[in-house]
């Protein structure tokens, strides 16, 4: 175990395996149990709880307290924002990770396996289930529900309270009871310096229903080409039903 900051809390609890870089804060009444890695700049508010083992039946729920260290880890990524009372579990057969740069916002859970992209939000009280792959620059909105083993792309808008139980390709906004994609978010892909007929590409491709971009020969650039790689290398894509 490696304390390097002033910032630490000696009211929080730091377990065996857990290695913590230069300058985190953890605010009092955390519990930060192995493996766990907390990358460089990285904010933990009060009463977080990282790294208790996977809510699995077949898993082993080990005191890691106690030393008894087990599964795959949790990693914390640079200049991270973990809020108070976040859950974050670790991961069974790869680390749950958080990107540098999100923020968990507070009483968010992560469970088991999840990678959380970077720079991306998980705004208060949402819900993410084990295996969820969550893309970098994603936001998701207050008490959303988002389903174990989906996929959510890139530059995702998901509103508030919607219950997420299949996919979402990059940079679509979605909402709603059951969950429908209602348009795209080109202001997030504005801000990120995607080219106005790359955006209009991507736009006039959802519309005409192709939502797996498959159809397209659109020869995508930069950014985007990276964002859309990597839902085309996802197996078994299932995206939501889209009312454009």
């Amino acid at each position: 175990m490696l304390l390097v900051s002033e910032h630490i809390s000696p009211l929080a609890f730091i377990g065996e395996g857990v290695t913590v870089g230069n300058d985190v804060s953890i605010g009092p009444g955390a519990v930060i149990l192995g493996p766990c890695v907390i990358e460089d700049g990285a904010w933990i508010g009060p009463g977080a709880q990282i790294g208790a083992p996977p809510e699995m039946t077949d898993h082993v729920q080990n005191a890691a307290w106690a030393g008894e260290i087990a599964h795959a880890g949790v990693h914390i990524g640079k200049d991270a924002v973990i809020r108070e009372g976040a859950v974050i579990h670790q991961g069974s057969y790869r680390a749950t990770t958080v990107g540098a740069g999100s923020w968990v916002l507070n009483r968010a859970y992560l469970a088991h396996d999840v990678l959380l992209g970077e720079n991306a939000t998980v705004s208060a009280g949402v819900s993410i289930g084990g295996h969820c792959v969550i893309g970098d620059r994603v936001n998701i909105g207050m008490n959303a529900s988002v389903h174990q083993r989906t996929f959510i792309g890139a530059g995702c808008m998901v509103g508030m309270g919607t219950p997420v139980a299949r996919d979402l390709p990059p940079y679509v906004k979605a909402f709603g009871s059951p969950l429908r994609i209602r348009g795209v978010n080109s202001i997030g892909m504005q801000r990120q310096g995607v080219e106005e007929d790359q955006i209009a590409a991507i736009q006039a491709a959802y519309q005409a229903g192709d939502l797996l971009l498959d159809a397209t020969a659109v020869e995508w650039r930069g950014l985007l080409a990276a964002d859309i790689a990597q839902w085309r290398e996802r197996e078994n894509r299932r995206p939501a039903a889209a009312s454009l």
